[in-house]
Order: structure tokens, then sequence, then C-alpha cells
């Protein structure tokens, strides 16, 4: 969460571009995304209880993380604290989240509202007894600090390790034609007659079964015939099975073997070009 009072908003763009930047550069090899909260572009309008009370059920009360900053204003009171922005940091402070809180030493503005002043100064006096303050002189700087905030929380948090997304590949098969030379017979001189045997190698290369694997040739006129029975089979993560496949004379389709099975419940089918 992202807290100041109204004075700085260059300071909270500065902060989210820090997050944002964290991100880009982490959340792949870490698998962790830091989402910043702004009331004026997060918080969802609803009815029913006062701003203040809304902004922290909505924002303080779901952060894991608070960045709080301050300019030349204290902010406006509410009706538990003297701003806002004091009920914020008082609100995460208690619920044990890190708050990290920057004071600017930029030059205040000609116009600088000094009662504000005085409330701020009078705060910052207290609060710096009950732990380590941040400066930030431009938004750059504060850039920085917000960066480096965020290695020492994420290092200090306690986060489950991520789910990563699953690599499961399914079913993955292939066909490659296979054939081999044999005797098939000898001529009446002891000479012999040789043949081509042909088959075709299915591979599941997958990580899951498939199941009620069919064969078909595909197109009418095809010089490719499947010697196997048409009975749907299975075949396992990482198992070969072989199709025997006999030629004949004529056919001018292309040999193309169409594969189908059940992947999940789901009827699949693929077309392996043979010839």
């Amino acid at each position: 969460m992202i807290a100041s009072p109204s004075d700085i908003p260059d300071a909270r763009d500065a902060v989210e571009a820090s997050i944002n930047g964290w991100n880009n550069a982490n959340a792949k090899n870490k698998q962790i995304v830091l989402l910043p909260w702004r009331w004026e572009s997060s918080s969802v309008p609803v009815l029913g209880d006062h701003p203040q009370s809304l902004i922290n059920s909505q924002g303080v009360d779901e952060s894991d993380i608070v960045f709080a900053l301050f300019g030349s204003r204290l902010g406006s009171p509410t009706p538990d604290a003297v701003s806002g922005t004091v009920e914020e940091i008082e609100r995460a402070v208690s619920s044990g989240m890190p708050v990290h809180l920057y004071f600017s030493t930029a030059s205040l503005p000609n116009d600088v509202d000094t009662r504000q002043l005085d409330g701020l100064r009078e705060f910052r006096a207290e609060v710096s007894q009950r732990g380590l303050l941040g400066e930030f002189a431009t938004a750059a700087q504060l850039g920085h600090e917000v960066w480096k905030a965020i290695e020492f929380d994420i290092a200090q948090l306690d986060l489950e390790a991520p789910t990563l997304i699953s690599s499961k590949r399914g079913v993955q098969l292939t066909a490659q034609p296979q054939q081999e030379r044999e005797v098939k017979s000898f001529d009446n001189k002891g000479k012999p007659r040789y043949s081509n045997r042909h088959w075709i190698e299915i591979t599941n290369t997958g990580d899951e079964d498939a199941h009620e694997v069919t064969f078909e040739t595909v197109g009418d006129n095809s010089s490719m015939m499947l010697g196997n029975d048409s009975t749907p089979t299975v075949i396992h993560a990482g198992q070969t099975r072989r199709l025997t496949v006999m030629h004949h004379m004529g056919g001018g389709d292309p040999d193309v073997l169409r594969i189908r099975w059940n992947e999940d419940g789901e009827l699949k089918e693929r077309d392996f070009h043979v010839g």
C-alpha cells in the first residue's frame, strides 16, 4: 500500500514505478509479484461507513507492506486519528506488517500551510522514537529506497513456495515409417527372392496415456493399407507400437495416416504423412 497526504503525487508515482520495476526484474525468477495499492486508483466506491474505514479495510488490511510518505502536510483528520495517513500507519504497525516511512527534504512550497507543517513536524518527532525513518530529496532517490526496502521485506516475509505452472505435456504422438528387406523365397537355382516389409512406429513421447487409439488411412486413392485390426488400443506414455502396413500398385494419393485418441475425456486426432 502507498499511503500519503495529497500534496506529493510525484512521490506516490515514484513508489509505484519502483514496485513495477522490481516486478519486471524479479517476478519471473522469484515467482513473486507485488501489486501497488493506491486509494485513488485501487479502492472500490461503496457506501456504509466512513471513507477512511473503507480505505483501511480495502487497502491496509489486505496489504503485506506499507510505504508511507510525507511532504509538507500531515493530512486531513479522521474520527480516530490526526490524519488519514497517520491512521493507516498505526493500523499497519498494530497488525505487524512492515511499514516504511519517508519524509521529503525537498524545498517547501511558497504556499505551505504552516499549521499542517507544524503538525507534521510534531508527528515526525514522536514517531522517530519508535523506529528508523527514511528521507528523500528527489523521486529517483525515493525509487532507490523503495527497491532496497522491497529486497529487505522479501527476505524477511515468510512466503510459501509458489505453485508453478504445470509442465505437463499430455499425449505426444509421433509416426515414423520403417521398412526392412527380408528373404521371401528362393528360385530354382537357389537364389533368394527378396521383399520389403513395411511398418510405422507409433510412439507416445508425452507424459499421459493415449486411450481408445484408432488408425485409418486418409484419401480414397491411397496405396497404403493397414495390417492391424481396427480394435481401439492404448499407447502408454513412453511406449512405441508397431503398425503393420502394406502397399499396392496404383493409388495417387499421398500416404497419410490418421490417428484418433481420447485424452482426458476429449477426442483428438492428427494426420501424419508417412509416404
